[in-house]
């Protein structure tokens, strides 16, 4: 893996003469199918040294609740079970409070011949990642294992998904067989496994109990409760097996319908890394009986019939190769992904023109909040985000668009998006997420007309069209006020 576009350094120092190699995971949750974690194994096997894996879980980060920690936490018991039966040394800490774990990455990485971590160009994660790299006396090596295309695979931001699209189909060839091992703790050497951790470093960073019962101590937001599904990658087994026998199947058709969801419910798990891009991708492959064969002679940036693969994994692939791929790419190449200015010249250009323009209702961010508007379809919309830490996936979209319509400016409207899409939604604060709330106000998008009243060219979604086109008795009964 060294040498690969996927693998950088962080701090490019040599490699020390260590006790161990130390992987801080801290994007890919996971045991299986993991870029990083191959890698760092084989940094150990070439350096004869054991793997030490510190999973850390701060209580300082922003949006920090119950809801997240949970979520995180159930990873978290999963690997400490993979890791034990392989014999490999896993250390989970779940700071108790902010800044309780300051120098326990320090305190490890002094006794490693170098540091490997997750590259995740979202969140607060770079700027850690980088101050690590500006403190630590030691290699650090960053491993890109998002999603098929690596981050470094296109030149820039892309501006609409057909423009990615066209370059994925062009580029991506060389990465279809890259793939990580599904197994990467079968069956490893000896010298991996074992690594001696000092009793004094455990003693001076003591951890909370990685357990769901000990959140109420911690630092954290206890008003966010954890949604009814488990994190961890046995559930996200789960759920990836479920969707592929009984939703794939009909995902083409099914999946903007709220009565009939046939979505795959995995973005929470791919969002903590408990599930790996690849890992979904190789089987939509397999159901689809799927082979580098049967992709189009050539790019032409079309959703439809360049895989080869059948309506419903042509259209789950779009989304999970060309959307997330294109909401990842955004995020690493502009540092403005979660601000107002990173949408479109155009879409800004129409909104400011538009943003004086009377309201038909304005509501505050705290009713927002607690879904007391007039719309039936946007509070059921809102209660599931607050309940369930997801929006059905075409009702998001409305959402979004509402907000815009009942916001004092276009700005207002965006922040509030942020807030309470990363308040409450699992896979809140993630790239792709952010694709999702800024493209209701242009982003990935294109002009159309006719020009409207506040949205401009901006396009334009009404709750009324939204209730002619879809059924949406059970789901408006499931979200009512309570």
């Amino acid at each position: 893996m060294a040498g690969s576009i996927r693998v950088t350094a962080v701090r490019d120092a040599p490699v020390a003469r260590g006790e161990h190699v130390l992987y801080w995971m801290i994007a890919a949750r996971r045991t299986t199918h993991s870029v990083a974690l191959d890698h760092a194994i084989q940094r150990a096997v070439e350096l004869d040294r054991p793997l030490l894996v510190l999973e850390p879980l701060r209580a300082g980060y922003p949006w920090a609740s119950d809801r997240m920690h949970a979520f995180v936490i159930d990873g978290m018991i999963d690997n400490a079970r993979a890791f034990a039966a392989a014999g490999v040394t896993y250390l989970p800490y779940v700071e108790p409070a902010p800044g309780n774990g300051r120098g326990l990455l320090a305190a490890l990485a002094r006794r490693a011949c170098l540091v490997i971590t997750d590259e995740q160009p979202g969140f607060f994660l770079p700027a850690m990642v980088a101050a690590a790299g500006a403190r630590l006396d030691r290699r650090i090596e960053q491993v890109d294992g998002n999603g098929l295309m690596p981050l470094r695979a296109s030149p820039g931001a892309f501006s609409t998904a057909m423009a990615f699209r066209r370059h994925l189909q062009k580029v991506v060839h060389p990465y279809l067989g890259a793939m990580p091992r599904p197994a990467p703790l079968a069956r490893l050497p000896k010298v991996v496994r074992d690594a001696d951790v000092a009793g004094s470093i455990l003693r001076r960073w003591p951890s909370a109990a990685i357990d769901r019962t000990a959140l109420a101590r911690l630092a954290i937001d206890h008003t966010i409760a954890p949604v009814a599904y488990r994190g961890g990658s046995r559930a996200a087994a789960r759920q990836l097996s479920s969707f592929i026998a009984d939703r794939l199947p009909r995902y083409a058709d099914g999946r903007n319908h709220p009565d009939d969801d046939a979505s795959s419910g995995l973005s929470p798990y791919l969002h903590f890394g408990h599930v790996g891009a690849h890992d979904v991708i190789r089987r939509v492959w397999r159901f689809a009986d799927w082979n580098p064969s049967k992709l189009a002679p050539r790019a032409t940036g079309l959703r439809d019939g360049w895989w080869g693969a059948g309506p419903a994994a042509e259209a789950f692939l779009d989304e999970l190769v060309t959307w997330r791929d294109l909401g990842y790419g955004f995020c690493f190449h502009r540092a403005d992904y979660a601000r107002y200015s990173s949408l479109p010249t155009w879409a800004k250009a129409s909104l400011a023109k538009h943003a004086r323009d009377r309201r038909p209702e304005l509501y505050t961010r705290a009713e927002l909040e607690q879904a007391r508007t007039g719309d039936e379809i946007w509070n059921a919309a809102q209660r599931q985000l607050v309940r369930d830490g997801r929006i059905h996936n075409y009702l998001r979209m409305l959402w979004g668009k509402k907000i815009l319509e009942w916001s004092t400016t276009p700005a207002a409207a965006f922040a509030t998006l942020v807030e309470l899409n990363n308040k409450y939604a699992v896979d809140g604060r993630d790239p792709n997420s952010y694709s999702g709330i800024a493209w209701t106000l242009g982003r990935f998008d294109r002009p159309w007309a006719p020009e409207r009243p506040i949205f401009g060219v901006i396009r334009y979604m009404s709750s009324a069209r939204t209730r002619d086109k879809l059924d949406l008795d059970d789901y408006l009964r499931r979200y009512q006020c309570s």
